[in-house]
C-alpha cells in the first residue's frame, strides 16, 4: 500500500477539521453577527466554497485529487490560523472591535489567494483551478454581503 495517499487523506481531514473549529471560533466571537442564524449562514457560505472545490477535485482530478485537496486544506488551515490572534484577543476581552475582525479577515483572504495559487502549482493541476476558486471566493463574498449582512 502506498502511504502517500493515506498521508494526504489524514492531512486533508486534519487541515479542514482544525480550520472548521478555528473559523467557528472566529465567527462566534465576532461583534458583527447579531444572531445564531447569521453565524450559521456565514459559516455555511464559507464552508460551501471549500466543499465545492473538494467535490470538484474528486470528480475531475482522478490521480491528483488527494494531493490537491490536502494542499488546499493547508491553505484553508493557514487562513484560519491567521484568525487566531483575533480569536485569542477577543476571547480574553482585549480587543474584539469590528476593525480588528475585518482586518483579520482581509489578511486571511489575501494570504489564501496567494497560497491557493501555490497549492495549484504544487499539485500539478491547471491554473484554471485557481481562477475558479477566485470566482467562488467572489461569489462567497457577494453572498456574505447580501444574504448574511444585507449590505448590498
Amino acid at each position: 500500500m502506498n502511504s502517500i495517499p493515506f498521508k494526504n487523506q489524514i492531512l486533508f481531514f486534519l487541515y479542514f477539521g482544525f480550520s472548521t473549529l478555528l473559523t467557528w471560533g472566529f465567527v462566534a466571537l465576532s461583534p458583527i453577527y447579531i444572531s445564531r442564524e447569521q453565524e450559521l449562514l456565514s459559516t455555511a457560505v464559507a464552508g460551501g466554497k471549500w466543499g465545492l472545490q473538494i467535490i470538484m477535485a474528486f470528480v475531475f482530478l482522478k490521480k491528483q485529487s488527494w494531493t490537491f485537496v490536502k494542499n488546499i486544506g493547508f491553505v484553508c488551515f493557514l487562513g484560519s490560523c491567521i484568525l487566531v490572534p483575533y480569536i485569542i484577543c477577543s476571547a480574553l476581552g482585549f480587543a474584539n472591535g469590528v476593525e480588528f475582525f475585518i482586518g483579520s479577515l482581509l489578511a486571511a483572504v489575501i494570504a489564501m489567494i496567494f497560497y491557493y495559487n501555490k497549492a495549484v502549482r504544487l499539485s500539478n493541476v491547471s491554473i484554471k483551478w485557481w481562477y475558479m476558486w477566485l470566482l467562488s471566493l467572489a461569489i462567497a463574498i457577494s453572498l456574505q454581503l447580501t444574504w448574511v449582512f444585507h449590505i448590498v
